[in-house]
């Protein structure tokens, strides 16, 4: 197994402290109609990420997809210049941000696509990713659209050997995400359910949990939607149930105002003030390291070499 990072493969071994549900360019705003929501100038994104790196920061997945600005090349010139690992996504986010073109694809287009990506790299770049995601689905529910993107994410997973990561709105269809992942037989410790720390349930996440997917509490620092000492509570809550090999940390910066620079949380908060307040509960190393390296290691570990092999 390994991961490819757009700079190529790598061992798990060789990831690091990672960063699991990230944006380093990114544009929203051509549907959020904020320019805030527009993260695209590399020379702020790499000096904020020169804080995560003095942390201890070694990697980042990067689950910007078609519609929302990616551009694998912009990528690699982040990884050369901040010596970070960078994982890069295939796949669309959610509707109304899956572009125009694909709004009426059915689940074979939608798989064909992102395994041509995945097997010949991201448009016309060569590079390729090493996640299909970030895969997201409505508030509450799942658009037509989504579910032919989720079924099409699937196909790709099990036909690839990449790791599935997904989105889910405020937290709500975690559970119906994994029904239908069941349904199609999708290994699920081959899944990552993002934003789980949105979802203020905890009995809910740890059914979530329960099911054998890893869960991201991947909104650390944006306190807008919810405390950082309510995640602390549900994250301690969630190991104190046994589920420290499951669990995954992040920040998901997606406006220009997040940065530090603008005042925001920057890309380090979770190593900068959660991490410290894990240790301040009796959390210790040894568990500290799963969540941001062990963990990791396996979530984001293509099953599959042979299909990567160029």
């Amino acid at each position: 197994m390994h991961i490819q990072t757009v700079l190529g493969p790598i061992q798990p071994e060789e990831l690091g402290v990672c960063a699991c549900h990230e944006h380093l360019y990114v544009d929203l705003s051509r549907i959020k109609k904020n320019e805030d929501t527009c993260l695209q100038d590399t020379e702020l994104v790499m000096d904020d990420l020169k804080s995560f790196y003095a942390y201890g920061g070694r990697a980042v997945i990067e689950v910007t997809n078609d519609g929302m600005g990616r551009d694998a090349r912009k990528l690699v010139e982040i990884s050369k210049a901040s010596n970070i690992h960078i994982v890069a996504s295939t796949g669309c986010y959610k509707d109304p941000f899956i572009p125009e073109e694909k709004q009426h694809w059915n689940r074979d287009q939608f798989a064909e696509w992102m395994i041509r990506e995945i097997r010949s790299g991201i448009a016309d770049t060569g590079i390729r990713p090493g996640v299909i995601g970030e895969i997201g689905s409505s508030l509450n529910e799942f658009k037509p659209v989504e579910t032919e993107l989720f079924h099409g994410a699937v196909a790709a997973a099990k036909e690839t050997g990449l790791p599935l990561s997904t989105h889910t709105t405020l937290g709500t269809c975690a559970l119906e995400q994994i029904e239908l992942f069941t349904a199609e037989g999708m290994p699920l410790d081959q899944v990552i359910i993002g934003h789980q720390d949105l979802n203020e349930q905890d009995e809910v996440v740890l059914e979530v949990l329960k099911a054998g997917v890893y869960v991201a509490l991947d909104t650390i620092g944006k306190e807008n939607y919810r405390s950082d000492n309510a995640r602390l509570e549900s994250l301690l809550k969630f190991i104190e149930h046994g589920y420290e090999n499951r669990l995954l940390l992040s920040t998901d910066l997606t406006r220009k105002s997040h940065l530090r620079a603008f005042g925001g949380q920057g890309y380090d908060v979770v190593l900068r003030s959660f991490i410290p307040a894990l240790r301040g509960r009796g959390i210790t190393d040894e568990v500290i390291n799963k969540l941001l390296v062990g963990n990791p290691q396996r979530a984001f570990s293509i099953r599959k070499a042979g299909d990567m092999s160029a």
